[in-house]
């Protein structure tokens, strides 16, 4: 292959000339990205914003769950994710945990959102690709709050498109694999999208690193077809046997087995519905908050992070913004491992 492939959508609907472009602000869903940014950080809504101010890292909203299967809802994340209570302002935050101080460190800046629309699947697919890819190309690494899993086709691929030739590892936080064949019918909903990530030849089988799966989904024939791919994942029962810093240390080595850099996706309902309610498709057993944070640290200061996404925040089945809050804090630990890695603490 010769350069990426190509982000195509079979579709049916109307188009216009220019899909990012389509709609006004004033036009977009209340839902989208106009109450606030993440953690009060300064708008870079357009390339030549986020080009001028040169950040280092950059929020990108993707409010769509059209592809859920179950309990929708996650369209609301983003704003959830953004609103979520925290105990300072971005100017003083201070990671105990690592002992820097990442808005000192970085610049980060919030993106807004995809210009998502309800009801026209395959164009909110194509405009979080478009938007991903605009923001990963101005410079910074996008951090893209989700929406259902689907939105993880778009994103990555979008980011895997901007490094190419380098090649991606993907380590996925989920309690699910994401790989069905079609969802009724369906090849690009919340439970197929690593699957077309790799078919379609964004990111190579062998490097897709799974962590947290349990339950029962997806199927026997489902996991035949990921061996046959070559890919690698880290059940519940073995975090529960072996512990979670040997097995991340295992993910951690096996996605760089191969590839230069990493992509991060982080379902929340690999942490366990006790601590997360918050999710359409919630599964018992799964990780405790801690470990899902102390995960996010380790992984980030080990690797190239060259984008990441949060994915499958609910509001409406979360309690007291529990779900949302972890979320949020799942971000800061990502930005705070950068910058703890940039100082070298």
């Amino acid at each position: 292959m010769t350069g990426p492939p190509d982000f195509r959508l079979e579709h049916s609907e109307l188009r216009g000339d220019d899909e990012f472009t389509e709609f006004s602000n004033a036009d977009l869903p209340y839902y989208s990205d106009w109450h606030g940014s993440f953690e009060k950080l300064a708008w870079a809504l357009d390339e030549e914003t986020l080009r001028a101010l040169a950040p280092d890292v950059a929020i990108v909203g993707a409010p769509f769950d059209e592809g859920t299967s179950s309990r929708p809802g996650a369209r609301f994340g983003p704003r959830a994710i953004r609103m979520a209570p925290t105990a300072w302002g971005n100017v003083d935050a201070w990671s105990i945990q690592l002992d820097v101080e990442p808005y000192s460190v970085l610049k980060v800046v919030d993106a807004g959102d995809a210009p998502i629309v309800p009801t026209r699947f395959e164009r909110a697919l194509r405009v979080i690709h478009e938007k991903v890819f605009r923001v990963a190309s101005a410079g910074p690494i996008p951090i893209v709050l989700g929406g259902d899993h689907s939105i993880t086709y778009p994103s990555a691929a979008a980011v895997a498109r901007h490094v190419w030739p380098r090649k991606v590892g993907v380590v996925h936080f989920d309690a699910h694999a994401d790989t069905g064949a079609d969802q009724w019918g369906n090849l690009h909903a919340h439970g197929q999208p690593m699957r077309r990530l790799i078919e379609e030849g964004w990111v190579a089988g062998r490097n897709f690193i799974q962590i947290g799966l349990r339950g029962y989904w997806p199927d026997r024939e489902t996991f035949a077809w990921m061996r046959e791919q070559g890919m690698r994942w880290h059940t519940m029962v073995e975090i529960e046997e072996r512990g979670a810093e040997a097995v991340i240390a295992d993910a951690i080595a096996e996605a760089l087995d191969g590839p230069e850099v990493v992509y991060l996706s982080v379902d929340i309902d690999v942490v366990d519905p006790g601590c997360a309610p918050g999710t359409g498709t919630p599964e018992p057993g799964g990780i405790l908050p801690r470990e899902m944070l102390r995960a996010v640290r380790q992984i980030v200061r080990a690797v190239e992070l060259v984008g990441m996404d949060v994915v499958e925040v609910s509001p409406p089945y979360d309690q007291s913004e529990t779900t949302a809050m972890l979320a949020h804090r799942i971000v800061m630990e990502a930005i705070s491992a950068l910058a703890a890695k940039r100082v070298g603490s």
